[in-house]
């Protein structure tokens, strides 16, 4: 096994100092703290619990709205979403009038930390759950004009060739390729991880999982349970590899329903319409293809006004939805500056609902026939914070970082150069 490479190396204004050990960050998707809480108070996580003793264990603050797509992006470019351009799983693109998904590195507007760190002389792989992330952390990776980096998916990981994915025979390194809509998915991605290090094949590794658990199952479910105790597992088998890990997550979750189970949903575009009449868009940044996770309804939700609008009407519609039960936060044209957004991906308003509060169009747009045993979701506040682990000690100047207001794309750089390793 060759020895691993120590150079620095600098991207989006930081410079990243990783040492001669195998570099592992990861993304726990969805989950809270409350989930490590949970596993660790029935003794299921004998293993994070002195990876937190012997390194550090706090909060941080993800980047909003709290979705996948967006944080994920954050994280490996180690900027917010006004400097690398991914401000949702889904917006409305005005210059093409098209509603679109943002799960292709065309979007992104900066370099990820992960070919700099190859072109540094490290063995860099990405793992995702979400084959809808690939192509994001792919980015200058593999393909065309790549650093002969390693990317593929959970959940197409049979489909990896070497031209493609810079690996083949994942399925003979891992196993087979397990269901999307399993707690299999994101174990898969851990176990990778582990045998890409035992390989030779990867010393500077992002894993990034799914929430399809979380969505489902609140902490103290026995399967919410069970599921850490399997990523219980995996830290383990990274900790024996002598990997420095960093671990967050890319938002929290709760439970968004009422009384008689069924979803605590304000439909914004029906309540706009009834009021002022038709021409408003709303557009609902959780929109991805896993409808079982969500049925596209989350706490974040971005309005686009009927064209000719008076400036008067503009605030009476601002003053209508600030004052709707459930609704917390509401934004005109400055969502932007205040929430770190890139201006031109947004629209003419944003609004962020309550902890158990989501944000629908109208009752015709959602299948919730496709939500089972009730509404776990995200988006808002209340899941901007998320858990940041390392498993080496501090140094002091990262001590006082992380007691003031660490983001959790600050994770690289707390791995790379805060830890004591």
């Amino acid at each position: 096994m060759s020895a691993i490479q120590a150079n620095a190396f600098t991207v989006n204004g930081r410079a990243y100092k990783p040492v001669a050990r195998s570099i592992v960050v990861i993304c726990l998707d969805g989950s809270a703290d409350e989930y490590f809480d949970a596993a660790l108070a029935r003794g299921k996580m004998p293993n994070f619990q002195r990876l937190s003793v012997a390194g550090y264990r706090g909060l941080a603050r993800g980047a909003l709205p709290s979705f996948t797509n967006v944080n994920n992006a954050s994280i490996v470019t180690g900027v917010p979403p006004s400097v690398h351009g991914i401000s949702g799983n889904f917006f409305y693109d005005a210059m093409a009038n098209e509603e679109v998904m943002m799960n292709s590195a065309k979007f992104l507007r900066c370099e990820t930390i992960l070919p700099a760190a190859a072109r540094a002389g490290r063995k860099v792989a990405v793992v995702t759950a979400k084959e809808k992330l690939r192509d994001i952390f792919a980015a200058g990776l593999v393909g065309p004009a790549n650093t002969g980096g390693i990317a593929f998916s959970s959940e197409k990981a049979g489909l990896a060739t070497c031209a493609t994915h810079g690996i083949g025979l994942v399925e003979e390194l891992v196993g087979p390729t397990p269901a999307i809509y399993s707690a299999q998915a994101s174990l898969y991605a851990l176990r990778a991880g582990s045998a890409l290090i035992e390989r030779g094949l990867a010393d500077f590794i992002y894993l990034s999982t799914t929430d399809f658990i979380q969505h489902k199952f609140a902490p103290y479910d026995d399967k919410a349970v069970e599921f850490y105790a399997g990523i219980d597992e995996q830290l383990g088998r990274l900790l024996k590899l002598g990997a420095v890990i960093g671990l967050t997550a890319d938002h929290g979750m709760n439970a968004k329903q009422k009384p008689d189970g069924s979803p605590n949903v304000i439909y914004l575009e029906s309540e706009l319409t009834k009021k002022y009449g038709p021409g408003f868009r709303v557009i609902l940044p959780i929109t991805d293809p896993y409808v079982v996770h969500h049925g596209a309804l989350g706490s974040f939700a971005v309005v686009h006004l009927p064209p000719k609008l008076t400036a008067r009407r503009k605030f009476n519609v601002l003053h209508f939805l600030n004052h709707l039960p459930g609704v917390t936060e509401v934004y005109g044209r400055n969502a932007a500056s205040k929430l770190e957004l890139p201006e031109d991906r947004l629209g003419d308003i944003v609004v962020m609902a309550g902890r158990d509060v989501v944000l629908g169009r109208t009752p015709e747009y959602h299948d919730l026939k496709a939500i089972e045993g009730g509404l776990r979701s995200h988006g808002g506040r209340y899941e901007e914070m998320v858990p940041f682990v390392l498993s080496e000690p501090l140094k002091p100047e990262y001590v006082a970082k992380a007691q003031g207001d660490p983001r959790n794309f600050d994770i690289f750089d707390f791995t790379c150069n805060g830890s004591r390793a």
